[in-house]
């Protein structure tokens, strides 16, 4: 038996249930496909279930509004993602008549989906010949083949693509391709793989060489930022103020409430109330304080209660809402948790 056949035999003894698993709907695999980029599998099953109840298909999404995409995307994060997806879907109706692209290229075209994206869906959904290569695939296909290369430089992404390409069953593509994210997932596991009752046991490169733990080699570095945000809850007969986050900063069209970013840990809430002419009726108190860890930023965000005299004016972008309402609106995960702790 050649790599794809011993590869194919084994998935079909070994793949796990997962509810898109035997889907031909592009829509519904580009759905899962899209949420398990940042998000683990156990994790992710609710959302896909969630997200396909609110939008079963592209119509549904694309007439929706970017707000309710948002606020059934919340608690997922990266939610770029969702924003994507919808202008996508607003883009097959427009452009493909509401019918999801059969072309590798058509479909990488659209806003979010890069290579293997493109790859797992046009394989899996029309058994198009791209291989869809995540970090699954190429930590396998590094220790089986021996690759020493960085994987996290794109010229050794091409490079195990181009192995994946020269394997790939042209009958199979989708199955294949599906096969070799699963043997990285349950099988060739980052810490500890199963390589005893492996199937690849004898021709791994990594195994027959004590290389297991050394390879892949990942060599990458991110440059962490600490942010320090500082929440303004103002309170006044049962309201607050909340507003829309704008450019091209992270939470992009989620809500939050106003926002003093500072350049430390150092911040006078009561410096700040007293030069912008807003009046208290009792002390600001720090109500919430979280460190949230993003993967380029360090969130330090502290929310502060504040009694007022009577609301301030509002800004660009802002609004009242009714303390009961808060929960409608589409936050990030540090402020649901802050909200949460409210007494609405």
């Amino acid at each position: 038996m050649n790599f794809a056949d011993i590869l194919l035999a084994w998935f079909d003894e070994n793949h796990r249930d997962l509810p898109w698993r035997g889907e031909s709907d592009p829509y519904k695999i580009w759905v899962s496909e899209i949420i398990l980029q940042q998000t683990r599998v156990v994790q992710g099953i609710a959302y896909y279930h969630n997200f396909l109840a609110h939008f079963p298909d592209i119509k549904t999404l694309a007439n929706a509004a970017e707000d309710d995409v948002l606020k059934v995307w919340q608690g997922l994060g990266y939610y770029s993602r969702a924003r994507n997806m919808h202008a996508a879907a607003q883009s097959i109706m427009e452009n493909h008549n509401g019918k999801f692209p059969h072309n590798y290229q058509e479909i990488r075209k659209l806003k979010g989906i890069g290579d293997y994206t493109a790859a797992a869906i046009g394989s899996i959904a029309f058994n198009l010949p791209y291989p869809a290569v995540d970090g699954n695939v190429l930590r396998f296909i590094s220790r089986h083949f021996g690759i020493f290369d960085n994987i996290a430089l794109n010229s050794t992404r091409k490079k195990i693509e181009g192995i994946c390409t020269k394997h790939l069953p042209p009958k199979h593509a989708g199955r294949y391709n599906q096969a070799l994210m699963e043997m990285g997932a349950i099988q060739c596991t980052p810490h500890n793989p199963q390589c005893e009752n492996c199937p690849f046991a004898e021709s791994c490169y990594a195994r027959q060489h004590l290389q297991v733990t050394v390879l892949p080699i990942k060599e990458q570095q991110i440059h962490i930022k600490d942010r320090f945000f500082n929440y303004l809850i103002y309170l006044y007969e049962n309201q607050t103020i909340i507003q829309q986050r704008t450019g091209n900063d992270i939470w992009k069209g989620l809500f939050e409430f106003p926002l003093v970013e500072t350049e430390n840990d150092t911040f006078n809430i009561d410096d700040y109330l007293s030069k912008n002419g807003i009046a208290t009726v009792e002390k600001p108190t720090l109500g919430f304080q979280k460190r949230h860890v993003l993967t380029h930023q360090n969130i330090h965000a502290k929310f502060w209660l504040i009694p007022l005299l009577k609301m301030p004016e509002t800004g660009k972008s802002q609004q009242f809402v009714n303390l009961t309402q808060l929960k409608d609106f589409a936050v990030a995960k540090i402020t649901q948790e802050a909200i949460g702790l409210l007494d609405c």
